[in-house]
């Protein structure tokens, strides 16, 4: 049996779809964070689901209190703005779980109605989100967490995991705000910065999704991504160099 766990904090534009998308798993647990708009009502529609009401201590250590309160131990973690095609859903219902494997998804991820092909961070974007608590877990980072892998065998599966990061510039413009944040918080007294950092992390990571991970040949939406890219990690290291003063 597989318990799903989603973290939430106002996703009310997109639980809706992404609950539908694991309608067939016995056990969806919901981890709130403090919504202040429809999502627990939405949420509440779906038999399946299960909610709890927890702080926010980082996106690791908060999936990690998701995991622990779900009722089964093998978990599909699932954002809350990632869809399950059909294919996966069955594809993961009807596999048989190994505790010694971790499972990874092929996550395609869309902007402005796009399957984004390029760009730093975009595409390819295969991810470990699948697996038996009792064997691994997430890291405590507070942003870019992941599943950790050093004593599994990671199984790749077939089908997609569609994600819609961004819907508006606003979204655009506060997850850049609140990850840069998290990022700087994680690294006070462990990485150095300055201005001159922050400047050159920038201008590398535009560099690096639109000329060598190809974002020119996204048009307009690939620009905006490598931009993107470029503007979080001049923000990340910028927050830094004033945190680590």
């Amino acid at each position: 049996m597989i318990s799903a766990t989603i973290l939430t904090k106002n996703s009310e534009a997109t639980l809706a779809t992404t609950l539908e998308s694991l309608k067939r798993f016995p056990e969806v647990l919901i981890l709130d964070t403090g919504s202040a708009d429809r999502t627990l009502e939405i949420a509440k529609a779906f038999p399946n689901v299960r909610i709890v009401n927890e702080g926010f201590q980082g996106f690791g250590k908060t999936h990690n209190v998701a995991s622990g309160l779900a009722t089964h131990d093998w978990i599909l973690s699932v954002d809350s703005d990632e869809v399950l095609s059909p294919e996966l859903s069955a594809e993961i219902l009807g596999l048989s779980l190994d505790s010694k494997c971790v499972y990874s998804l092929d996550r395609h991820n869309h902007f402005r109605g796009k399957h984004i092909k390029y760009c730093a961070g975009w595409h390819p974007d295969r991810i470990v989100r699948l697996y038996h608590r009792k064997a691994t877990q997430f890291s405590d980072d507070r942003v870019h967490e992941k599943i950790i892998t050093q004593n599994s065998r990671v199984v790749p599966l077939r089908h997609r995991l569609i994600h819609t990061p961004y819907r508006t510039m606003e979204e655009f413009l506060n997850k850049m705000q609140f990850y840069s944040t998290l990022f700087a918080e994680q690294n006070a007294g462990v990485k150095k910065s300055s201005l001159g950092k922050a400047i050159a992390h920038g201008l590398a990571a535009f560099l690096k999704s639109y000329i060598l991970k190809r974002g020119f040949l996204g048009g307009s939406e690939g620009f905006i991504i490598s931009l993107y890219n470029g503007h979080t990690a001049y923000y990340k290291y910028l927050k830094l160099a004033f945190i680590n003063k």
